[in-house]
């Protein structure tokens, strides 16, 4: 099941769109999943989770919980709006694409891709770039 919550005037639109595409996202790396739960907030929210878990004191446009599930991939995906909104600006694309590179980084560190060293790096990019195109292939 994939859940989409709300701590901030934001509505993703199609859930169902994105639910669809989140799970072929998640099969095409040869995984299944069992509860993914994107949760978008502003940067308050997200900071005070950083602070409060994570013991980081900066603003980040996601945080991703991974749980124990043996039917599959489970974990909450926290998105800041405010951070995907000025990083679209930052980086040149529009809005759905960064929010689109931001929900496939996450489900990606839930399927075990890190980002610490630069090669880990340059393959998340290449995996995020990868997925955003399975938005738009009908199954």
């Amino acid at each position: 099941m994939i859940d989409f919550h709300y701590e901030t005037d934001f509505v993703i639109g199609d859930e169902t769109k994105f639910a669809d595409w989140i799970s072929r996202l998640v099969v095409s790396e040869g995984r299944n999943h069992s509860q993914l739960d994107f949760i978008f907030c502003d940067d308050e929210y997200l900071l005070k989770i950083n602070q409060d878990y994570l013991n980081h004191d900066t603003y980040t446009d996601i945080i991703t919980f991974p749980y124990e599930d043996l039917n599959g991939l489970a974990g909450d995906i926290f998105i800041s709006v405010e951070r995907v909104k000025d990083n679209a600006s930052d980086f040149g694309v529009d809005f759905n694409t960064e929010l689109k590179r931001v929900m496939a980084h996450g489900v990606l560190h839930l399927i075990g891709f890190g980002d610490k060293s630069v090669e880990e790096a340059l393959l998340m990019r290449a995996k995020e770039d990868e997925k955003i195109k399975l938005f738009h292939v009908e199954h």
